[in-house]
């Protein structure tokens, strides 16, 4: 499709009409949702978690969905874009699942799906590019192995972190639009076509965001987050920057990392830290600091607006 419209207008302007239409897709398949959609539960141990009960969940599967529905229509695609897009329908598929199932999947189950998902999409990259990393003016040649570990490293954090700071509304869809704009203009010319995926993707999350803005009517779920979290990896690597994804994604590191690492070790270490720190951080934020969920998306967004500028300043 990408070759007929080409034959009338420039990059740009497909990429425009692209962004146009798949928020007006996304925008009108949310405004009338699929009708097996789940309701939420709420839940138990988050701050104000009972304020989600009976709001659709897992509206990730639609956005998602006309995410990839652009991407096929106003996109050049090859191999590797594929087999990416494949991955991520996996990982929407399997997040949906959890969402709509009535008792949340065992997190050592989604943990090896995780796994599994980003092994295959590094194998994928590594299958179709170099391991050149570019921090600054540098250009660094990592060897396959070490690259492999610390890529599959990468895709899972980006995945779990994503997940975990998707407790606000609004909050998640938010400082990851931030994040994937920072990538798309920063390394526009490195990523090429994942720029343009990444605007799209930008569109569905605005559309996202015109219902999920509190007080919202409908959460991304599982199914939204961690496919987000995923492409936002797959833009870290093809950026050839990886190590941005500190600063382009540094509210959402800390945001849902810590929790990860402070749960990791009181199991398995047990060795307790942050006492006194709620976490996911915006949890924290609204219990001990009395922040509302909007303070707590705009300070998060203009946090996040801040570190993109930092890495703007070091590339």
């Amino acid at each position: 499709m990408y070759r007929i419209l080409e034959r009338y207008w420039n990059e740009n302007q497909i990429l425009m009409l692209g962004m146009m239409v798949t928020f007006l897709l996304t925008f009108l398949l949310l405004r009338h949702p699929f009708p097996f959609l789940p309701s939420d539960h709420g839940r138990a141990f988050a701050v104000n978690g009972s304020l989600s009960r009976g709001k659709l969940r897992g509206v990730g599967l639609t956005f998602v969905l006309c995410f990839l529905a652009g991407s096929l229509v106003f996109l050049p695609l090859d191999r590797e874009y594929v087999i990416y897009a494949i991955l991520l329908s996996a990982m929407m598929v399997s997040g949906y699942l959890d969402d709509a199932s009535d008792k949340p999947w065992n997190e050592y189950v989604k943990g090896i799906i995780d796994l599994i998902l980003s092994i295959m999409a590094v194998a994928t990259f590594l299958n179709f590019n170099d391991t050149v990393v570019r921090i600054a003016s540098t250009e660094l040649v990592i060897p396959r192995a070490l690259y492999f570990a610390l890529a599959v490293i990468l895709f899972w954090a980006a995945i779990n972190v994503t997940n975990c700071s998707d407790g606000v509304d609004g909050l998640c869809a938010s400082v990851s639009i931030v994040t994937i704009l920072g990538f798309a203009v920063l390394f526009s010319g490195t990523l090429g076509r994942y720029a343009m995926a990444g605007f799209l993707f930008i569109a569905v999350l605005l559309a996202y965001l015109y219902f999920n803005s509190s007080p919202s009517s409908m959460l991304m779920g599982d199914a939204g987050s961690r496919a987000l979290g995923f492409f936002i990896a797959i833009l870290a690597l093809k950026s050839q920057n990886p190590f941005s994804y500190l600063l382009l994604a540094g509210v959402t590191i800390a945001d849902g990392g810590i929790g990860l690492v402070k749960i990791f070790l009181k199991r398995y270490l047990k060795i307790t830290i942050l006492k006194n720190i709620r976490t996911p951080l915006h949890d924290h934020a609204r219990k001990k600091l009395g922040w509302s969920d909007t303070q707590v998306v705009n300070r998060y967004v203009i946090i996040q607006a801040f570190l993109a500028f930092l890495a703007f300043c070091l590339k």
